[in-house]
């Protein structure tokens, strides 16, 4: 259940709303902005509801919590995984084969130990990556400096196991989410100075409060996870 009374498909259709009008708004299809219900810290039985009621793309920000929700989940064949959280190179192995999406890598050096651990196990497929762009050079956010983008584009791409989709950011916290919007439109900038839509198709921008400025912007996936499943209870690591 949702906060309130309000359940996770009434939850859904108000948040599905909110991307259409941002949409019609921004003078966009909103079938080109796809929706990531960020499960984080939420039980697999709320992923399960959403399920029902027609989601299929989930965010997950911790490793252990991924692999224990997967698990629990395995009977959903067409749920998406997008770890939208930090991933430390010694956990890639755990969690490469069972993404769909992964939105955070920031640097060459985690690049290479995801594709390594594709390369190495059973059945070796090829996953897709955002690059998380540090957009304001925030010391204790993750994320690459915009100045370093080139040349971990051209690390990725040279990777066989590795299809890069596109950029990723999270953007300062403010109470007005139309502080947001300069820096998403830095990202939308940022790809198209390396390459536009054909080389980076996906812009991962925008969450619960600020998603219309993030439409607005481009955005073509964004991660919302309080709209949908309400306050998030302790995190489980």
């Amino acid at each position: 259940m949702a906060s309130g009374q309000v359940t996770i498909a009434e939850a859904l259709r108000s948040v599905r709303a909110r991307i259409g009008a941002a949409a019609q708004a921004a003078g966009r299809d909103a079938e080109a902005v796809r929706l990531v219900a960020v499960s984080k810290t939420h039980p697999a039985s709320a992923v399960r509801e959403a399920y029902e009621a027609g989601q299929r793309d989930f965010g997950e920000n911790y490793v252990q919590e991924l692999l224990q929700k997967a698990e629990e989940l395995a009977d959903l064949p067409d749920l998406r995984w997008h770890l939208i959280g930090h991933l430390q190179r010694n956990k890639a192995k755990l969690v490469a084969p069972l993404l769909s999406l992964l939105h955070t890598v920031d640097s060459v050096e985690l690049a290479r130990e995801l594709d390594k651990r594709l390369a190495a196990s059973a059945s070796p497929g090829t996953l897709p990556v955002l690059v998380e762009v540090s957009i304001a050079g925030e010391e204790q956010k993750h994320g690459l400096a915009p100045e370093h983008l080139a040349e971990l584009l051209q690390g990725i791409e040279a990777l066989p196991r590795l299809a890069l989709h596109g950029l990723m950011c999270v953007p300062p916290l403010t109470e007005d989410p139309a502080g947001a919007l300069p820096h998403f439109q830095r990202l939308a900038r940022l790809r198209d100075e390396h390459g536009g839509a054909s080389r980076l198709p996906e812009l991962s921008m925008g969450m619960t409060h600020d998603l219309e400025q993030a439409v607005a912007a481009g955005a073509t996936l964004v991660r919302v996870g309080t709209a949908i499943f309400g306050a998030r209870p302790a995190a489980l690591r």
